[in-house]
């Protein structure tokens, strides 16, 4: 995945932290092998933190030497401001979308997302510019909001997915809620991660980190 991501985490004392790292490296490849690694079964399945993308392909020249401070300088929102909501799962064809937790899309998710897409790529100042308002059409329409829960080259069937989401939900995590704020529906801030993922996943680490 070309240059670096924002991501949006858990805070590490919510629950859901272990709760969601326990199933994407134990017991979902556990489980199921096959879908939550590579159609060469030589390669073992990609372990991840637990995290809902905010923004892809930053360049690091925009960050230099000192990521920390490049991402202190974002006026991010404040906690309250941005709750993920679990909506359901699904499967997509797609290495980096194959098993994914939906999070519903509110104002706070939106302004988040555009927030760190806007200086992130578009050199913008927020999620109101004329760039990012239109890629944040593009990007509700092709990937949304979600917390990846396996990555893989093997399709799932319907049948499959549904034996996934019985294991997450057994797990703690409660996939659908239709009243919101039950435990384990989701969490509530968190931490933004600038995570250099040009590397190979299993360096996916965080090089700068702002809490809500």
């Amino acid at each position: 995945m070309p240059g670096s991501s924002l991501w949006l985490t858990p805070p590490p004392s919510h629950p859901l932290y272990p709760i969601l790292s326990f199933l994407i490296s134990q017991r979902l490849p556990s489980d199921f092998p096959s879908e939550a690694g590579a159609a060469d079964a030589r390669l073992t399945p990609e372990f991840f933190a637990p995290h809902m993308t905010l923004s892809s392909g930053i360049s690091p020249d925009l960050y230099g030497d000192n990521p920390q401070r490049w991402l202190d300088s974002i006026p991010w929102p404040s906690t309250d401001e941005v709750k993920v909501r679990f909506d359901g799962i699904n499967s997509q064809d797609t290495y980096y979308r194959r098993c994914y937790a939906k999070v519903k899309l509110d104002e706070g998710i939106k302004k988040i997302v555009g927030l760190a897409r806007a200086r992130g790529v578009n050199g913008e100042e927020d999620a109101n510019g004329a760039k990012t308002q239109e890629w944040l059409e593009w990007w509700r329409k092709e990937f949304g909001p979600h917390v990846s829960l396996m990555y893989g080259d093997v399709p799932i069937s319907d049948d499959r997915l549904k034996e996934i989401a019985k294991v997450v939900e057994e797990g703690g995590v409660k996939l659908t809620e239709p009243e919101g704020n039950v435990e384990g529906d989701g969490w509530i801030g968190g931490v933004v991660w600038l995570v250099p993922t040009d590397k190979d996943i299993k360096d996916w680490k965080p090089i700068a980190k702002r809490v809500l």
